[in-house]
């Protein structure tokens, strides 16, 4: 969370290689019959397809329905836990024939973990599904699509719940649009909700710790996740612990 202040196709080859040879056996008294072979060629291996779920793994009928049917990309973040700061990320893409997964990523979210009502200071990730609509950071853009917001506001300070630092946390972000006017800076502190639920939830740079209410993952998933992002195909994120995202 921003402190408050301003601003596969999965291919299992299967070779079956079957071959028999057979002899004829020499009858007693007779002269050795030629031996006859006979073999069968194997045949050539083959490639089955894994068919790719129709649906987001892990997602029950409530969460399902909250993802926008013209929604292309979700970013499905999985926490451990309730109460845990731990959880995973993986970018699923969809396409004619289901959900193709990419790779799995760990991550940190809130220090107490997930809750279905946020409100600031509350230390607690918000479960749900939101839209993901801009960007920014510290650093320069690293090749996203989405709107892209360069500059020193990005600057982190201070320390973590652990004791680490937070210098370059903000150095990539993703606006995750809880309770923010999407299509703005995510710096811009309009709250619709109002300032009691709470704000500035992001996907940032891990710094090593659990975060306010944010998602963090390392430097060069944040990188990747970045340049994978397309506005055209309406990205989301669905995060939430799992028990919470199964219903």
């Amino acid at each position: 969370m921003i402190p408050h202040k301003p601003r596969v196709v999965l291919l299992a080859t299967s070779l079956l290689l079957t071959g028999c040879g057979t002899g004829a056996v020499a009858t007693p008294g007779d002269k050795p019959a030629a031996p006859v072979r006979t073999t069968t060629a194997p045949p050539r291996p083959t490639a089955t397809a894994t068919p790719l779920p129709r649906q987001l793994p892990g997602l029950g009928p409530q969460t399902l329905a909250q993802v926008p049917v013209h929604t292309w990309q979700a970013v499905v973040v999985t926490g451990h836990d309730k109460d845990s700061a731990r959880s995973e990320v993986v970018l699923y893409e969809r396409t004619g024939t289901g959900w193709k997964a990419g790779e799995r990523w760990p991550a940190h979210n809130a220090l107490r973990g997930w809750t279905g009502h946020h409100t600031a200071g509350d230390l607690r990730s918000p479960v749900g599904v939101f839209t993901l609509s801009d960007a920014g950071g510290l650093r320069p853009d690293p090749g996203t699509r989405l709107p892209y917001d360069h500059g020193r506001g990005f600057t982190a300070t201070g320390t973590g719940f652990e004791g680490e630092p937070l210098a370059g946390s903000f150095d990539y972000v993703v606006a995750i649009d809880y309770n923010r006017r999407p299509g703005t800076t995510p710096l811009d502190w309009t709250r619709p909700l109002g300032a009691g639920r709470g704000g500035g939830i992001w996907f940032h740079v891990d710094h090593g710790g659990p975060t306010q209410g944010c998602v963090s993952l390392s430097r060069e998933h944040m990188r990747t996740l970045l340049r994978s992002l397309d506005p055209a195909r309406h990205p989301v994120v669905v995060m939430g612990d799992a028990v919470s995202l199964a219903r």
